[in-house]
C-alpha cells in the first residue's frame, strides 16, 4: 500500500513537471521534477517505516503523558522541586560571595562601637549626632553607612 501511494505520489509530480515544462518555465519543471523524486525515494530507501516508528512512538508517549495518572505525580514531583529549591535560596548560575559582600566583617578589622574615651552604651549629643531624632532607625542608618550605602 505505501509502495502505490509513493508511487503514484510521484506520478502526479513528474505529470505536474512535464505540463510545467510544456509551458516554457524549465526551472520549474526542475524544482517539480526533484519533489516528484522524494516520495519514491523515500520508500525505497526504507525512511517511510523509520518515519512511521518515530511518529507512532511519539503518539503513545503524549497520549501515556495526558491520560496516565504516573506521569503527571512525577510532574508535580518536579514541579515541588523546584519550588524547594527556588524557596530555600538556591540560584543557579552564581558563584558563592565571600566576606563584606555577605556582612561578615574580619575580626580584627571591624568598625569601633564607640569612639575611644567613651563609653560603649554613652550617646552623642544632640547637636554632633544628626540620627539622634530617627531613634529605632539609628542601627538601620549605622548599616547602611558601613556598606557605604
Amino acid at each position: 500500500m505505501t509502495a502505490t501511494i509513493c508511487m503514484a505520489l510521484s506520478a502526479i509530480g513528474i505529470v505536474i513537471a512535464v505540463l510545467t515544462a510544456s509551458r516554457g518555465r524549465t526551472r520549474a519543471a526542475l524544482r517539480w521534477l526533484a519533489v516528484a523524486l522524494v516520495p519514491t525515494g523515500l520508500y525505497l530507501t526504507g525512511l517511510i517505516t523509520v518515519f512511521h516508528t518515530i511518529g507512532s512512538t511519539l503518539v503513545h508517549w503524549a497520549t501515556h503523558l495526558v491520560f496516565d495518572p504516573k506521569v503527571w505525580v512525577g510532574v508535580a514531583m518536579l514541579a515541588a522541586t523546584v519550588l524547594i529549591l527556588l524557596g530555600t535560596g538556591v540560584r543557579f548560575g552564581r558563584g558563592k560571595r565571600r566576606g563584606k559582600e555577605q556582612g561578615q566583617v574580619p575580626a580584627g578589622g571591624g568598625k569601633p562601637s564607640a569612639p575611644p574615651g567613651r563609653p560603649a552604651g554613652a550617646a552623642l549629643p544632640a547637636k554632633s549626632n544628626p540620627t539622634a531624632d530617627l531613634g529605632d532607625f539609628s542601627d538601620v542608618e549605622e548599616i547602611l553607612k558601613r556598606r557605604g550605602i
